[in-house]
């Protein structure tokens, strides 16, 4: 059986999977009852599976795929890459040409104040080496003490151990005993769903100040950093009000605490800007980068390190007992250069701030007028809806959350489109090459996804 051509049936290509392969994320057993869809083709924005349905792709693969598939000159950096060095490590003081030319693009790219680079291949990996370098930064400066690391309730930063500890995701923690001692949550920035009667601009300061009270309660001298995507991805696209970033700031600023922005998502040009952290003005020491880095054609993750970080973990000498096999890989840094080069060269940081981001905002926040939506919220090209019983009633929510989303999420694969639910919000991130027709597209299917939900709702008695 060839592994990259689909010359067997459906049927027979899922036997095999469930035969053989554990998905991620997923109940396996009902997973092979059910059988998978097999992906075969993709261009541009469009998928094609193995029955050869069309299908819009409104996640960008998993939140990565920012110039959008098919793209000829990423692969052929690759094979020229792999022709001439398919791979070396950068272990034994050894470095090649395409990392050293990836970091100073990427200290190009990042805030001002960013000018080195740690390599990984995801997003997890990232966030597990944040976990060792936050610690050994403060070893460093001589205050061991500062170990707790400070993270948000349904947050998101991987399923590594230290990934899935500094993450919020209650879910996750219950398998394996985590989060590992050290990490402390405090509450999400989610207005929708937990602002109470506050408006949004009270609940902003009000939930900025837990940090603060978290900070006094374990003590300043123990709290090695704070941990937090920009906007919330995974956790169901949770945009803080404008109140809680400027806040969150002002707390760091009065203490002596390293700031952590986790840019997996929020990177790369999603938000319209080239990182969350340039969208809200915020000044990180370290940030996490992965997925739209290479627009997932090949596996890279890396940690952006600040000036005043880097101080303390090159200056001060010694060796940083960490790194991968694949850290900065010669093939993923040429896919991740030629990937870079197209957003700049076709300016897709700046369509989505001009362009297509205000375009697709207007038409998705329209869905808010839907009886199934309670909350319709986008920024960049990064959205979602709140699926509600009662439409503006923010207290009541479906009795079986999750079933809801589950539902609009399969009818939305029915109609043509790939859209993720987390619980009963259902969220997209769709390439930034998408034009105006495929955004009217996409938001044409959404609303008919949204009508046959609530119609099947209405059928089954839950509405």
């Amino acid at each position: 059986m060839s592994a990259v051509s689909n010359i067997y049936p459906t049927a027979a290509l899922q036997a095999v999977d469930a035969a053989h392969h554990i998905h991620p994320f997923t109940d396996t057993k009902a997973l092979n009852e059910e059988g998978t869809r097999i992906i075969t083709h993709a261009d541009g924005v469009w998928l094609t599976d193995s029955n050869g349905n069309r299908i819009l792709d409104g996640m960008a693969g998993l939140w990565c795929v920012q110039v959008g598939h098919g793209r000829q000159e990423i692969a052929d950096a690759v094979h020229k890459q792999m022709s001439e060095l398919s791979y070396y490590n950068t272990f034994f003081k050894t470095s090649h040409p395409p990392v050293i030319a990836l970091s100073e693009k990427l200290a190009e790219l990042a805030p001002a104040h960013m000018n080195r680079v740690f390599y990984c291949s995801s997003g997890s990996e990232a966030n597990d080496t944040v976990f060792r370098m936050v610690r050994h930064y403060w070893d460093q400066m001589g205050q061991p003490d500062k170990k707790v690391i400070i993270g948000r309730w349904n947050g998101y930063h991987g399923s590594t151990l230290a990934g899935t500890s500094l993450g919020g995701m209650k879910g996750m923690h219950e398998q394996g005993d985590l989060p590992v001692p050290g990490v402390r949550h405090i509450d999400q920035p989610y207005w929708y769903g937990e602002g109470g009667d506050m408006s949004p601009e009270d609940f902003g300061i009000h939930v900025a100040r837990t940090l603060e009270k978290a900070i006094d309660e374990i003590g300043e001298d123990k709290v090695a950093a704070f941990i937090a995507e920009p906007i919330q991805g995974a956790g169901g696209v949770i945009i803080p009000p404008e109140t809680y970033w400027p806040e969150v700031k002002r707390i760091l600023s009065e203490r002596n605490i390293l700031f952590v922005a986790d840019e997996v998502i929020c990177g790369f040009g999603r938000l319209g800007t080239w990182f969350g952290s340039d969208y809200y003005g915020l000044e990180p020491d370290l940030m996490p980068i992965a997925k739209g880095l290479t627009s997932g054609y090949l596996p890279m993750g890396g940690v952006m390190v600040s000036d005043r970080v880097a101080e303390g973990l090159i200056n001060k000498g010694g060796e940083f007992y960490h790194g991968y096999t694949y850290s900065g890989h010669p093939a993923c840094a040429a896919a991740a250069l030629a990937n870079l080069e197209i957003i700049q060269r076709e300016k897709l940081v700046e369509r989505v701030r001009d362009d297509i981001g205000p375009y697709l905002q207007k038409s998705w926040t329209a869905l808010g007028d839907h009886p199934l939506v309670g909350e319709a919220r986008m920024t960049g090209l990064m959205g979602a809806m709140e699926l509600v019983p009662e439409k503006g009633n923010r207290q009541k929510a479906f009795a079986d959350k999750g079933s809801v989303g589950t539902l609009c999420r399969d009818i939305s694969f029915q109609n043509g489109m790939v859209m993720r639910a987390v619980g009963d919000s259902m969220i997209i991130s769709p390439p930034l090459v998408l034009s105006h027709e495929e955004a009217d597209q996409l938001v044409t299917i959404a609303r008919k996804t949204l009508d046959e939900t609530y119609t099947e709702l209405k059928r089954i008695g839950t509405l």
